[in-house]
């Protein structure tokens, strides 16, 4: 089944609002865009599966809408990020509530970042169909089969939701789950600044006057790819922004000297990157990005380290929770350097399965033994 019209939509929405949860997925398209243009929207419930067709010229989604945004209806996703990155962009609010079973699976003990299939396999029995996956769903009119293959998505997520909260409930990890659910529905996971995007640029120096022109830039890159709704790269690839920020522009005739950057430049971008240096050039100097090069661990902070990763295995191993979603390197490198106050690994559920102990073995408190039937701890 696909809807096309308000009218069958609002039947369906109707529905949708008086079920405990439905389950959600999306097909889009980005290789050429920003934005992702939402191609396709699959929804299922207890009576089956339906898609919505948000290209039909006759569809008005905002019922659709109020059942995301309906606080007594549990949406469920898989890989939830880019789909409600969708929604947020098209409602201007975040879906809630949400459940990803991507994160609930390595709550409950499926491992690290268990895929779709894996899942399917293991709770459903069943074998995923992946050969359409590489198709342009904004192509239309969708053949039955194709209609019929992205259902199948939400129909077996059914199960693993139910099989996963099941799971969850048993081992008293429903609040696990649904505390790990607060990033994806908070409206602040999915507000990109801007002024930010320099920071996931690779660089070779970190000196404060780079750094400023390299953010004024890429600044300017991600408004101006936003704008058109073209791929940041179609603007400018970092390699030329780098270029770029090393020896910055004070006139159109500069572009030829760079390397990267000189076939690649639109010329209508050039005075406006020429702006954006002396923007970031004018800038006082006490407004300069400094990004601070952490201390190397002492050999005694890096022993603690690794201790601290034995522990972390033995505490996945013993609940059944993905080691990586319990803390992560960065997490490790907190506590070792005794900045508690930031570290995620010491709040909520992980305090209780690994944050305690960590912080004892840390304070001379827990030792780490190990015996014929393998590693233990030890009060001391």
């Amino acid at each position: 089944m696909i809807i096309t019209t308000t009218a069958e939509l609002n039947k369906y929405c109707a529905a949708w609002s008086k079920e405990p949860y439905i389950t959600v997925d999306t097909e889009f398209m980005r290789e050429k865009t920003y934005w992702p243009i939402l191609c396709l929207i699959q929804v299922g419930d207890k009576n089956g599966a339906a898609a919505i067709d948000p290209l039909a010229k006759d569809l008005d989604l905002s019922p659709f809408f109020d059942v995301m945004r309906n606080e007594s209806v549990i949406k469920v996703f898989h890989a939830a990020r880019q789909d409600i990155e969708i929604f947020v962009k098209l409602m201007g609010s975040v879906p809630h509530p949400v459940v990803d079973t991507q994160v609930a699976a390595m709550v409950t003990g499926f491992g690290e970042q268990a895929s779709y299939e894996t899942l399917v396999q293991k709770l459903c029995g069943q074998q995923i169909d992946k050969s359409m996956r590489f198709t342009d769903w904004s192509q239309r009119p969708l053949s039955k089969a194709h209609i019929e293959y992205a259902l199948g998505d939400v129909t077996h997520l059914r199960i693993v939701y139910e099989k996963i909260y099941d799971k969850a409930k048993n081992s008293g990890r429903v609040e696990w789950m649904l505390e790990e659910m607060n990033d994806l529905t908070d409206i602040a996971t999915y507000q990109l600044d801007p002024y930010k995007q320099w920071e996931r640029i690779r660089s070779r120096t970190q000196k404060p006057k780079f750094m400023a022109v390299l953010r004024e830039l890429a600044a300017w890159r991600e408004q101006a790819a936003q704008s058109r709704n073209v791929p940041r790269g179609r603007i400018c690839k970092d390699d030329a922004l780098l270029e770029i920020t090393a020896h910055p522009p004070h006139a159109i005739e500069d572009f030829e000297r760079y390397r990267h950057a000189r076939g690649m430049i639109a010329n209508r971008d050039k005075p406006e990157i020429i702006e954006a240096c002396k923007r970031a050039l004018a800038t006082p100097q006490s407004e300069w990005p400094h990004v601070e090069t952490p201390r190397q661990l002492t050999q005694q902070q890096s022993a603690l380290g690794e201790l601290l990763r034995v522990l972390l295995r033995i505490k996945s191993d013993e609940h059944g929770v993905a080691a990586k979603l319990i803390a992560t390197s960065d997490d490790i490198d907190q506590i070792v350097r005794h900045q508690d106050d930031h570290c995620h690994a010491l709040r909520g559920w992980r305090m209780e399965v690994f944050g305690k102990d960590a912080l004892a073995l840390r304070e001379g408190k827990l030792a780490l033994s190990i015996d014929k039937k393998g590693l233990k701890l030890l009060s001391v």
